[in-house]
């Protein structure tokens, strides 16, 4: 069922935001990014927070349970509250503390479970986003895994950081056809029909 906004979606904003968090915990995963880089990350993810909450009250406000729910979520934790344990890790380090991600699992946890829960009112959206929210769930699993010392790094990091880069890569892409194909008035960039009409 589409939508009706007494403003334009900020969804493409939300995505582009989701985007910025995968490329940069993707980095760190993939061991591209050294401890010295988390206060940056920090910084990208509260920015990333605040488009993320920002689409989230709008889209709440139309109605939009899916995205407006998942977008608050993520403000909250892959964003906000990421960036404080990013820092937290960072200071921890760097004060010579050994961070203990057995906590994060457990949180962790919550955000997989509800991902996963939602999952299918996402097969209502178009093939592209649904591939993007399995993804995640994937990502947010393997994440469980690793911080409660369950999945070898060596495996767990890799899937993550892969699942992440094609994650942000599908949440670009997303938002720029869902500008260009409102703007044009027709299909810029071609979505695929959702999986459930």
């Amino acid at each position: 069922m589409a939508q009706e906004h007494t403003f334009a979606t900020p969804a493409p904003a939300g995505l582009a935001a989701l985007a910025v968090a995968c490329f940069g915990f993707a980095a760190v995963f993939l061991g591209w990014v050294k401890v010295e880089g988390l206060p940056i990350l920090f910084a990208w993810l509260v920015g990333g927070g605040v488009v993320q909450y920002t689409t989230a009250v709008m889209e709440l406000k139309d109605h939009n349970i899916t995205g407006g729910n998942v977008f608050l979520f993520f403000s909250a934790f892959f964003m906000f509250g990421a960036s404080l344990s990013v820092l937290s890790k960072f200071l921890m380090i760097k004060f010579g503390m050994a961070p203990h991600a057995y906590v994060e699992g457990w949180t962790w946890m919550a955000g997989a479970g509800f991902l996963t829960l939602v999952t299918p009112a996402y097969l209502k959206g178009n093939k592209l986003i649904f591939i993007l929210v399995v993804f995640v769930d994937i990502v947010l699993w393997t994440i469980v895994g690793l911080d409660l010392g369950k999945i070898d790094p060596a495996v767990g990091k890799p899937i993550v950081g892969w699942l992440l880069i094609a994650s942000g890569w599908i949440g670009i892409y997303i938002a720029g056809a869902v500008v260009c194909n409102t703007v044009f008035g027709r299909v810029i960039f071609p979505l695929p029909a959702p999986f459930v009409k």
